[in-house]
């Protein structure tokens, strides 16, 4: 049994297929197929029900996978440990970013890391956080950036910053002449949301959770992708929103005048770096986490705040 073979498995487990497991471990379909082959005749045992298309694990075969996860993955490891004792940071790291932070952050952080660490190959994608965590379980991602707590026992979080939320409140809407927002005043039905599969959609009825969620009681209902439509939308006298502080900066002057921060302890979502409870690649996510903070640190100066969860809550009604 090598490591290679293992390798092999897992990704003809992944891909249900020889052909595209072959391409994706860049090696010829028979010799994918022979190499597994000869796995399954030294196990005794058969790994894949080839008869169904797609191809299926069989019910040992589900646990040799979950073991060969983690067996190539401890393996990885060993390089791991010998980069981390020679001290060099370099190599290929897979992040994942929420859509609410990859806009802000990555400017941010993105020139300064590269400069710093020109030996490491950044492969960063936008995904939500179920995918991040999902991808990271698999091994197909090195660490994320996502809005925590996230409350799984596979994964370790580093907080980054927080970040507090503000509110967006066009000059017709009840609470424009306030100078500040009170957390109870909010109502959901009057804010206006990023679509479903958006943490920060969950953390802001998170924040009004003392308020009953009823949708569709007004003329429109309405969800977005983007904060731009969000607060165009706003603009137009449709409803408030609410903003992650780092998508206020850059806003242009007349915008602002629509800002509205709220009472302290001002609300605000934590932002951590996340990866699995094995640490692979340990010192690369150091690295990152450092870079991230130093260069937030300086463009959020909120010092009290309450963190709000991004977990979706007791099912609304």
């Amino acid at each position: 049994m090598t490591i290679t073979q293992l390798q092999y498995v897992l990704a003809v487990a992944e891909y249900k297929n020889f052909t595209k497991a072959a391409e994706k471990v860049f090696v010829t379909q028979p010799t994918l197929s022979m190499q597994v082959q000869k796995l399954e005749e030294e196990l005794d045992v058969k790994i894949f029900n080839r008869s169904k298309k797609p191809i299926e694990l069989t019910s040992v075969g589900v646990q040799i996978i979950n073991q060969a996860k983690n067996i190539v993955n401890e393996s990885n490891r060993i390089t791991d440990i010998v980069e981390q004792q020679k001290g060099f940071i370099g190599g290929e790291f897979k992040i994942g970013i929420i859509s609410t932070v990859m806009p802000t952050l990555l400017p941010m952080f993105l020139k300064n890391f590269v400069n710093k660490y020109p030996k490491v190959q950044l492969k960063i994608e936008e995904m939500t956080t179920d995918v991040i965590i999902d991808r990271i379980k698999e091994g197909h991602l090195d660490a994320g950036i996502a809005a925590s707590p996230l409350d799984n026992d596979s994964i370790i979080e580093k907080p980054l910053y927080y970040e507090p939320f503000v509110a967006y409140i066009p000059p017709n809407h009840k609470f424009h002449q306030q100078d500040y927002i009170n957390v109870n005043q909010l109502d959901p039905e009057e804010i206006l949301l990023l679509e479903d599969g958006h943490c920060f959609k969950d953390s802001i009825l998170n924040l009004c959770k003392n308020v009953s969620y009823v949708e569709n009681t007004k003329a429109f209902h309405l969800e977005s992708g983007s904060f731009e439509t969000l607060t165009r939308l706003s603009d137009e006298g449709l409803g408030m929103t609410l903003l992650p502080y780092l998508h206020t900066i850059d806003l242009p002057d007349k915008q602002k005048q629509n800002l509205r921060y709220f009472e302290k302890p001002n609300p605000a979502r934590e932002i951590s770096i996340i990866h699995h409870k094995n640490e692979l690649k340990s010192h690369l996510i150091d690295a990152l986490r450092q870079v991230i903070s130093g260069v937030v640190k300086g463009a959020i100066k909120f010092q009290d705040v309450k963190i709000i969860s991004p977990l979706q809550k007791s099912k609304r009604h």
